[in-house]
């Protein structure tokens, strides 16, 4: 394999996470992998929500944190909740500075949107739904205006390079040409900023590249994966069978839209005493309940917006408009899709994941934060804090020196995933990892993913897909009990106390598997 030795920082991903951490890092010289265009692509960019951070001088910091742990179900570390929503207010405040056009009022304040189990409307958000499009166009601009960094648009990481437990190197190829022999990075530091595994998924809200790749590659190094049965699904997706599915925003229910069903009855008031703004996860599986009884449920703004959503919320507008809905005067037919990845790369309160030289933000990693479910608007939060943190101890930890930027051609020598693999693999993880699971249904598809493998496992891109996808299954064969976002029908209640974070190597998630599969054969 080709090798090019550079004194950048390597950053893997072009989301909230990975530019800011290299706007943080400059003057030292970064490097980041991005898959497309900035811009294009990242989950951030497609965040409806906001940003969560106690901006009101009745809310606090405290609140947000205990809101944030009591969400999470038992897993939270509350170390970890202290020290994001202590940071919340700084963040939303440079990112003002940065030139995000974040909403406020007549005086000047920022408008605050409440969203699911937050006790305080405490999520800024920007032309109601357009908050990552917004946020990322600031940090894109100042990006773009930085001379020390440099961005190699239309690559993709593949698999990293370990010595000694450290790494040593990350290998690209073309992410236009799937075709392409992969480079060796040799580099002093990587960041991993990649996004999660939403797109391991067939019904999804995720980019279409988020498959869980960058959380494979790490587990295939030998990096510790934490959480990772803990998969949140967002109750409000667009049921209208685009791929990926359009996101309906939980601050239309905190602007009062209700859920109903095809009778038109509201089914969340006899769920849960905060009704559609229960937390994610008992609404998501209400809504795949509703589902599987026929009942199709859909989102009701006529009452409560009417024709205002086509301008406050433009980017569901856009959606509906696209196929044939118009819900100033019809309800918005929704399902539960696989949205955000508790789980991911395990890191310290540094950043630092359990390999040398490797640090982690966003949602490939897991810190600790969001426990067995995710608090909304929590998660660009999470990528901001990290981001900071990671760019502190990397520039603590990397002598500054200039690096010439780097010059890559990509020539053919390798394996491309299989279209039709790829699709059995999303079939099986939305028919047998979904919103229920049991352990039939998860050992089914322990041994689907095997098979797959076996088959199709030429292309290393796959073998990361399939190594997330496993750790996912397995995490959740092992978890027998249901809690936060991971329902298992066969041990539907929750353990007493507090419960256990999970913490696999890809090593021992493969032997469980392998074990499943020689039960039947």
């Amino acid at each position: 394999m080709k090798a090019i030795q550079t004194d950048r920082i390597v950053i893997v991903g072009a989301g909230l996470g990975a530019l800011y951490a290299a706007l943080l890092l400059a003057p030292r010289p970064v490097v980041i992998i991005s898959p497309e265009q900035l811009g294009e692509g990242a989950s951030s960019a497609w965040a409806q929500g906001g940003v969560a951070a106690a901006m009101d001088s009745a809310d606090s910091a405290q609140s947000h944190a205990a809101d944030t742990v009591k969400a999470g179900d038992g897993t939270v570390d509350p170390k970890v909740a202290d020290l994001v929503t202590q940071e919340a207010r700084e963040h939303v405040l440079k990112l003002t500075a940065l030139g995000t056009p974040f909403d406020r009022t007549e005086n000047g304040d920022y408008v605050m949107s409440r969203e699911a189990a937050h006790s305080f409307a405490r999520v800024v958000r920007v032309k109601g739904d357009q908050a990552g499009a917004e946020i990322m166009a600031a940090l894109i601009d100042e990006v773009r205006q930085t001379p020390t960094i440099q961005v190699l648009e239309g690559t993709m990481a593949l698999d990293l390079e370990v010595t000694d437990s450290h790494v040593t190197g990350i290998a690209i190829q073309s992410a236009d040409n799937l075709r392409s022999a992969p480079v060796m990075l040799r580099a002093n530091a990587v960041l991993m900023a990649g996004g999660g595994s939403g797109g391991l998924y067939a019904v999804t809200t995720n980019p279409p590249r988020i498959r869980g790749q960058v959380i494979g590659l790490a587990a295939r190094a030998g990096a510790v994966i934490a959480d990772a049965e803990f998969v949140q699904f967002h109750p409000t997706a667009l049921d209208v069978g685009e791929d990926p599915s359009p996101l309906a925003s939980e601050a239309l229910r905190g602007e009062g839209a209700t859920l109903i069903n095809n009778r038109g009855e509201r089914f969340m008031q006899s769920v849960h005493p905060d009704a559609e703004l229960a937390p994610r996860d008992v609404v998501a599986r209400e809504i795949f309940a509703q589902s599987q009884a026929g009942l199709r449920p859909m989102l009701d703004t006529r009452d409560v917006l009417g024709e205002a959503i086509k301008t406050e919320f433009p980017a569901v507008a856009k959606a509906c408009a696209r196929n044939n809905i118009d819900p100033a005067r019809e309800p918005i037919p929704v399902a539960a899709a696989a949205h955000y990845h508790m789980g991911g790369i395990r890191t310290d309160t540094e950043g630092r994941a359990s390999l040398g030289n490797l640090w982690v933000c966003g949602e490939a990693s897991s810190t600790g934060l969001h426990g067995a479910n995710r608090l909304a608007s929590n998660g660009l939060l999470e990528a901001l804090v990290f981001a900071r943190i990671c760019a502190t101890n990397i520039a603590a930890y990397v002598p500054e020196r200039a690096s010439p930027q780097i010059n890559i051609t990509f020539e053919d020598g390798s394996t491309p995933p299989d279209a039709k693999a790829v699709a059995e693999l999303r079939q099986t993880m939305t028919a047998h990892v979904g919103v229920v699971r049991d352990a039939s249904s998860l050992k089914r598809a322990l041994r689907k993913i095997a098979e797959l493998e076996a088959t199709f496992g030429a292309s290393v891109s796959f073998l990361n897909m399939t190594a997330t996808a496993t750790l996912i299954a397995a995490s959740a064969l092992c978890r027998e009990e249901s809690r936060g976002a991971h329902e298992r029908s066969d041990f539907p209640d929750r353990l007493p106390g507090d419960g256990q974070r999970s913490h696999f190597t890809l090593k021992d998630a493969l032997t469980l598997r392998a074990k499943i599969c020689e039960e039947t054969s």
